[in-house]
């Protein structure tokens, strides 16, 4: 399978931060969720594929290009959360400006996205809400027909009819499996019913690294909740347990090897942990 993104290694030394080691990939016909807690480097990793910051070390693949690369960036349509045209300009405006930029832009099919998206074209940006700005943006980034989708936070804050829209435009975008995004996003539920692997940019300190990438469903195979007592909790190995945290009922605890946990513990409890428990476990270890 033909990878859109692939990066070696990629590192970005910042005096105050440092992200190290990510080894990423987005194949074709897929959607790749980026989680990470603030300041983890997800921007960041977008902006080094886009060649809007030079790695410190390693190499990143776009399209099979260097990052900047203007043949792939010109198959590659990007939404950043808070990336918008001038508040002046109207959708008519931005059809006559992108006209000029992209050389397969199709005007028709962009104002086709605007016309789905309930978008005036004669409306100033000023006087749209901030999903309607998210709504252009993502009809921006699809009219000149990309390969590749690089979202950042492109569902953040907005109403979950409206983040329903994108989502389903997502899967059809990838209907075509020639086609891939990467999305970066906090909203773990949103990647929880779109995305087909997850990856998970871990901070510790000043040093960020990728710790896991993933196909979903088998992250709910390989890690668990564990509600038990102390003295359950012992007989396990320490390499399956991630974090406990300790409360008036007992001990909650992200495991490991969740099947072999409830083989091995019976009588105790052991969920599915989400995206969200998953970050929470690991934020809290590194807190101790």
């Amino acid at each position: 399978m033909e990878n859109l993104i692939e990066t070696t290694g990629l590192c970005k030394r910042y005096e105050d931060f440092s992200l190290e080691g990510v080894n990423l990939t987005v194949p074709a016909g897929t959607i790749v969720g980026l989680i990470g807690e603030n300041g983890a480097g997800k921007t960041t990793t977008l902006k080094a594929l886009l060649g809007m910051v030079h790695p410190t070390q390693g190499s990143a693949r776009l399209l099979g290009k260097a990052p900047g690369d203007p043949e792939a960036l010109a198959q590659v349509g990007v939404v950043f959360e808070d990336a918008y045209f001038y508040e002046t300009m109207c959708a008519e405006q931005i059809d006559k400006v992108m006209a000029r930029v992209y050389s397969n832009w199709d005007g028709l099919l962009f104002r086709e996205y605007c016309h789905r998206f309930e978008l005036s074209e004669k409306q100033p940006l000023k006087e749209f809400s901030r999903g309607m700005r998210m709504k252009l943006s993502l009809a921006t980034a699809l009219a000149h027909r990309p390969r590749l989708l690089i979202l950042d936070e492109a569902t953040s804050g907005l109403d979950p009819v409206v983040r329903g829209e994108m989502l389903d435009l997502f899967l059809d975008f990838i209907q075509d499996e020639r086609n891939g995004i990467l999305m970066s996003s906090h909203i773990t539920a949103d990647l929880e019913k779109v995305a087909d692997q997850v990856a998970y940019l871990h901070r510790v300190g000043n040093t960020s690294r990728l710790l896991f990438q993933e196909d979903k469903d088998v992250l709910a195979e390989q890690y668990g909740i564990l509600r038990c007592g102390r003295a359950e909790l012992e007989q396990l190995p320490e390499a399956w347990k991630i974090h406990t945290r300790q409360n008036a009922f007992g001990c909650e605890t992200l495991v490991k090897q969740p099947n072999q946990v409830r083989t091995l513990l019976p009588g105790a409890v052991c969920d599915r942990a989400s995206m969200d428990e998953i970050m929470q476990f690991y934020a809290g270890r590194e807190s101790k």
